[in-house]
């Protein structure tokens, strides 16, 4: 037995509520080096007489590892456990006090495990819209201009021309509100828009004014009429908090441009000195943007105004949630706090972190929801795109990253191919179709919400932005009808794909499992043949079959 390879560490993604009456448990292992994992566990004041056992559960497997699980109901919570592990002929309980062949029963109160009470407060709930969600993600200059008569005299390249770093086309409000018919005929019930708010440039990342919808997309009438709209369709819609950071426009950061440390907003920032100065460049922004200096977050005012912001935008027009830009490098107390008041506002909205990383400190209960699952996008462009993983490496890569998570975290991943920061997923792939067809099968069956960036579906390409970020062609005779027709098909299987995931490779089919349905995706150019639970069936090259395992026979 390899003990160096054993791991279980309580209050983290490896035991967790998933309610107030159960416990999911989860123990690491080698891949391949254990036999049998039995949980012994019991309300920890009655270890010595109501001691009970269960064998868990091989859930997942990368390259590296075997991951255990077991689902206990506990009617009271304050429970403690330990494991036996047994591999050959060698066995062991594993404890606090680590593996041992032996185990005090009568001293354990001293080493078990624990999971010591489970407080309502504390139950990271998932938000109960998100198991059906089907997000799309809109640029919205690039997407339709809608008023044809607002003022023009910003637009300055024609529709259809690729796009530069200053390029306006003209793109609003009332353009997404013309078209949330074709979103619901494509299957979406949640948009997601980057920032409305004023700001002078085309993708709005950099606010000048966060309590009004910028001129160039509409009023605040029209942002409240596309929610009201949306709402009446059945779509729920995301608005882009961009905290992190504003424009050097504003008015808090041009008052301390004036007046230095004799402003009252100089601690809202991060300034080396007694003046921001913008040519030297002695004050936090984001990355090496000067024109974007960085909120001080963890100054109560600045807490304060940016919480306003986002109660304003929901109590005037009810947006649905917020999706938060560069949110790694907030700090931690504005996003509890913030959580906090979101949530007192509405417990079903959602928050969304930005972050391409491995974001689990944000992902505890007390600050996001999910996030942006780059990690999940960059394992498919490496098995679809760059062909670099076997069908077995890219099943283990997408196990491995189900486990850095809670479940109900994974369950609310937003999760994506591309979007407006990457590279056009039919780009990477060189413009093979088929292979974006593949990879749009794996995100609507993979746990989380699926997210179509706007134009996907009907075939759109573009190198990193801003040619990611060209504009929506809506002359249906250039669109891939057989891409759109995936996605569409997906879409409206959306609620039928729920429940937990077995995800593993059968020699280089891919195969998820989920309550219902089965995908099993052949990416090679030979049929291959899938062996499942009393079913045979040969799946084409560069195809995917998906089963109804209720009518499979």
């Amino acid at each position: 037995m390899n003990k160096t390879a054993i791991c279980h560490i309580p209050g983290s993604q490896y035991s967790f509520a998933y309610g107030e009456q159960e416990l999911r448990i989860r123990l690491r292992a080698e891949k391949g080096d254990l036999d049998r994992v039995t949980l012994i566990y019991a309300v920890k004041y009655d270890w010595l007489k109501e001691r009970k056992s269960v064998s868990m559960q091989k859930s997942y497997t990368d390259e590296l590892f075997d991951y255990y699980t077991a689902e206990l109901i506990v009617p009271d919570s304050r429970i403690g456990y330990v494991f036996y592990l047994e591999s050959g002929k060698e066995a062991y309980y594993y404890s606090e006090e680590g593996l041992t062949v032996d185990y005090d029963h009568e001293k354990s109160y001293y080493n078990f495990f624990q999971h010591p009470y489970i407080n309502e407060a504390d139950v990271h709930r998932k938000v109960g819209w998100c198991d059906g969600a089907v997000f799309y993600q809109i640029f919205i200059d690039r997407f339709l201009m809608g008023d044809t008569k607002k003022d023009t005299g910003y637009i300055n390249k024609q529709w259809g021309e690729i796009p530069d770093p200053k390029s306006f086309y003209g793109g609003d409000l009332r353009g997404i509100r013309e078209k949330l018919g074709y979103l619901e005929e494509l299957g979406v019930n949640a948009v997601y828009l980057t920032p409305v708010f004023s700001s002078p440039s085309n993708h709005k990342y950099d606010t000048v004014d966060y309590f009004h919808v910028d001129r160039m997309f509409g009023s605040d009438e029209d942002l409240k009429a596309l929610v009201e709209e949306a709402h009446a369709r059945g779509i729920r819609i995301v608005l882009d908090a961009v905290f992190n950071h504003c424009s050097m426009h504003c008015a808090e950061f041009q008052d301390v441009l004036e007046k230095g440390r004799a402003s009252r907003y100089f601690d809202w920032f991060l300034i080396r000195g007694e003046k921001p100065d913008p040519e030297e460049g002695n004050y936090e922004c984001f990355a090496a943007c000067r024109y974007m200096p960085k909120w001080n977050t963890s100054n109560e005012e600045v807490q304060n105004f940016l919480i306003g912001v986002a109660l304003h935008w929901m109590r005037e027009c009810h947006v649905d949630g917020w999706r938060l830009d560069v949110a790694d490098e907030v700090s931690h107390d504005f996003w509890r706090r913030f959580r906090k008041a979101v949530k007192e506002e509405n417990e079903d909205a959602i928050l969304i972190g930005e972050s391409w990383h491995d974001a689990a400190p944000w992902l505890r209960g007390d600050e996001f929801d999910g996030i942006m699952n780059y990690s999940f996008t960059k394992a498919c462009i490496d098995f679809f795109a760059n062909r670099t993983r076997t069908a077995e490496r890219f099943t283990a890569r997408l196990n491995e990253l189900l486990m850095r998570n809670t479940d109900q975290v994974n369950e609310m991943m937003l999760d994506l191919l591309d979007s407006h920061d990457t590279e056009r997923f039919l780009t990477l792939t060189g413009g093979d179709r088929v292979a974006l067809i593949l990879a749009l099968a794996v995100l609507f069956f993979f746990p989380g919400m699926p997210c179509i960036c706007y134009g996907t579906e009907i075939g759109m390409e573009g190198e990193y932005e801003p040619d990611s970020r060209r504009t929506f062609d809506w002359d249906e005779t250039h669109w891939d009808k057989t891409i759109f027709s995936a996605v569409r098909s997906l879409a409206a299987l959306r609620p039928k794909i729920s429940g937990k995931a077995r995800i593993y490779a059968q020699g280089e089919l891919v195969v998820i499992e989920r309550e219902k349905l089965t995908l099993a995706v052949n990416a090679t150019a030979q049929p291959l043949t899938f062996e499942g639970q009393n079913c045979y069936h040969i799946i084409g090259a560069r195809s995917y079959l998906i089963l109804d395992r209720e009518e499979t026979v």
